[in-house]
């Protein structure tokens, strides 16, 4: 028999909402950066590899916000290369600040947020290769050890000239390789005049209007299977029941609140606001959803049963959790079992991880329904291993050499398949923040993967949609252990106190929108429910830690605070003086690998 293998390479792609619901402006400006830098790119990889077939998972609340900004740059005209943009357009202060033509005129609030801003970037990538770029960090670093207030110090035309350099170290390698401006304003390296800032504003803003239509057409000639998550991230086992985080952690602590107040409902209301948002955008209907985070339980999943999902998908450590509490293998979690590669060594437990990981599952109370009709969610779980390679490891790596090694493991797991069909092979991670680590954007490395797998005689790129199409056959689960991606539990969100404090500051508010929403008038309720719906997306709960860098900590606990006092504004209710305080240690810090934007499926060894 021909040694077959599926692979489902999952790329998420996903920010949280980052406008000041009052205003509108965007307080963080990684939705256009991303766009211009790896949507882009990772767009471009697929056109020049048609032979290769993924998924990638867009979540609503970033895909209103890429449509946001691209409203934003047709302001007053279509976008184009040729157009001049005024800073009065933009809701954002780095775009404002590069469309302007008198650096002095640049205000002080925007000369903050740029000094603040700018320098967010792996220095290794995106700062130290560029002599321009690097001088005006070492300036800047010079001025702060010697502690001048650099608002008013630093130039206008530093700021403008700063302000470039981030946007060119935030290109991704594709547009670099296909627009001479770039490369030209890449070789000039410094004194950037307004002519040429308002070229890079217009190249931006025709990058940012075509990505989304850039995804539709690769689904449209069945390159991508486009997938999403309920619309605004949320961690849905937890938002159903807190007590779902003592499945894998029996004595972690809890939030004080007993829960989230209608949970179960907000979870599903998220679900079916995401498969419409996606219909919008994309033209047709998600196959199958992401949970945020890969975060399953058993009510998560079916409430996307209900809406229509056909596949869902988490991490390999929540496959072992839950054929354990099924009483298929022993009786160890297996986020207690650690060995040095950083992954969980299942074979030492059973001695079955490839038989077990490398197929589809349906849960049991499921599987009459998927006999009688096909409907139901089959359940996907991806290679820890094999995802962090990419994730963490790889970017330190000459790109030829990872692409030739990641195809070797899995010609290694084809070779020792004894199954009688394929084995599926599912390859999940973010499609956004890795490629920042590796030289050229992951460009290389990304270019020789695909052109080895599209061409390979044994490995199959395939898509979950596919699969369930072929009905590739799905063994069993009676029970699905509460979990995520990261570590098989829900730790990342809850468990330490700046978290549970965090869930707690949620569950008050939506105690009192419980109280009060019905009493608002149409319009008002709309906006009430989209303000709550941001508060509930699992991003601000991830980023309380002390393992994470302090100067993140501090703006994702500002925006959550801020994105819950307007809510009680528009609640028309007193915002409570707990929401002035900061929720986390003001200093409070770590150097989470990666800057704490991944994480590995385990914690590393040591």
């Amino acid at each position: 028999m021909t040694k077959r293998l599926e692979l489902v390479l999952f790329w998420h792609m996903h920010q949280p909402d980052y406008r000041d619901p009052a205003s509108g402006e965007f307080l963080l400006p990684w939705v256009y950066l991303h766009a211009l830098k790896d949507y882009s790119d990772m767009a471009a990889h697929l056109e020049r590899h048609p032979g290769m077939r993924v998924v990638v998972n867009f979540v609503p609340v970033l895909t209103r916000q890429l449509e946001d900004y691209a409203r934003q740059f047709a302001a007053g005209g279509v976008a184009g290369v040729g157009r001049r943009h005024a800073p009065a357009e933009f809701r954002d202060p780095l775009l404002r600040v590069l469309a302007t033509e008198d650096p002095a005129k640049i205000t002080a609030v925007d000369r903050a947020r740029v000094l603040d801003l700018c320098f967010r970037a792996n220095p290794r990538t995106m700062i130290e290769p560029f002599a321009g770029y690097a001088r005006l960090a070492e300036i800047h670093r010079r001025c702060t050890a010697d502690g001048l207030d650099l608002t008013d110090y630093l130039s206008g035309e530093y700021l403008t000239d700063l302000v470039t350099w981030y946007h060119l170290a935030w290109t991704g390698e594709s547009l670099r390789q296909e627009h001479a401006l770039l490369r030209r304003l890449l070789a000039q390296g410094s004194r950037f005049d307004f002519e040429a800032r308002q070229s890079l504003v217009a190249l931006i803003g025709h990058e940012i209007g075509r990505v989304i239509e850039r995804w539709r057409l690769l689904a449209g000639r069945g390159q991508v299977e486009l997938s999403t998550t309920p619309d605004c991230h949320p961690l849905g086992p937890l938002m159903v029941d807190f007590a779902a985080a003592r499945d894998t952690q029996p004595g972690v602590a809890l939030p004080q609140a007993s829960g989230y107040p209608g949970g179960i409902e907000r979870f599903a209301a998220h679900v079916d606001r995401a498969f419409v948002a996606h219909e919008a955008s994309f033209g047709h209907a998600p196959v199958g959803v992401w949970p945020a985070e890969g975060a399953v339980s058993g009510p998560v999943v079916a409430a996307l049963a209900a809406r229509g999902s056909r596949w869902a998908a988490s991490g390999e450590a929540v496959l072992m959790n839950s054929l354990r509490a099924s009483g298929t293998v022993g009786s160890g979690r297996v986020d207690d079992d650690r060995v040095d590669d950083d992954r969980v060594d299942d074979d030492r437990v059973d001695g079955n991880r490839a038989e077990r990981l490398y197929q589809p599952y349906i849960l049991s109370e499921q599987a009459e329904a998927v006999a009688a009709s096909g409907a139901g969610v089959r359940l996907f779980f991806r290679d820890d291993h094999l995802s962090d390679l990419i994730g963490f490891d790889y970017s330190r790596r000459h790109s030829g050499e990872a692409a030739a090694q990641f195809v070797a493991e899995l010609e290694a797991i084809a070779a020792a398949w004894e199954g009688d069909t394929a084995p599926v092979v599912s390859v999940m991670l973010d499609g956004e923040n890795a490629w920042e680590h590796f030289p050229y954007n992951g460009f290389y490395f990304l270019d020789e993967l695909y052109r080895r797998l599209a061409a390979h005689p044994v490995i199959r790129p395939t898509t979950f949609a596919e699969l369930i199409s072929r009905n590739v056959p799905a063994s069993p689960l009676a029970r699905l252990s509460a979990g995520s991606w990261v570590y098989g539990n829900l730790a990342t969100w809850i468990g330490a106190p700046e978290k549970n404090r965090a869930w707690d500051l949620l569950v008050e508010a939506k105690q009192v929108f419980d109280r009060v929403i019905d009493r608002l008038a149409p319009a008002a309720r709309e906006e009430a429910c989209r303000r709550l719906a941001v508060c509930e997306g699992s991003d601000w709960f991830w980023w309380f830690g002390d393992y994470n860098p302090q100067q993140t900590i501090a703006s994702f606990d500002s925006l959550f605070r801020l994105h819950l006092t307007r809510l009680y504004q528009q609640l028309g209710q007193p915002v409570p003086d707990a929401l002035a305080r900061e929720i986390s240690d003001p200093g409070a810090g770590g150097e989470a690998e990666g800057g704490g934007s991944m994480r590995r499926s385990a914690p590393a060894a040591g």
